[in-house]
């Protein structure tokens, strides 16, 4: 992790938070551990404004590339959770893949609960 911790735009920061604090409590053991760990992690992320935000950085919106285990690519847009989507590649903030991409930029490696277990990422591409 090339920035010592996630960063994000204070509006997204903001907007982030919300939906935590009004996200419904969940049956879901993975979703939980999510939503937890996010927010240990928004405790100690680097907040800018929108005209200091790398462009590298998964942030709302943004279009990612990864790669899951040795070989497997997939590609998401990581949306509010209204637009979420996945036939069509829209991924909530809120699921399990966008809380573990979400503040984190190219070439970062990631290790994160899933509901299969625990996985790594790497992020190949954010646009």
């Amino acid at each position: 992790m090339k920035n010592n911790g996630i960063t994000i735009e204070i509006k997204e920061f903001e907007l982030l938070k919300d939906i935590i604090s009004t996200s419904q409590i969940n049956t879901d053991k993975t979703y939980n551990l999510s939503i937890k760990r996010l927010s240990r992690e928004l405790e100690s992320a680097k907040v800018v404004p929108y005209n200091k935000m790398p462009l590298d950085i998964v942030r709302m919106n943004s279009k990612v590339t990864i790669q899951i285990a040795s070989n497997i690519i997939k590609n998401f847009q990581i949306v509010i959770p209204e637009k979420s989507n996945l036939n069509l590649n829209k991924l909530s903030v809120l699921s399990p893949m966008g809380l573990a991409l979400y503040g984190y930029s190219v070439n970062d490696e990631i290790s994160w609960q899933f509901p299969s277990g625990i996985n790594k990422i790497k992020i190949l591409r954010v646009e």
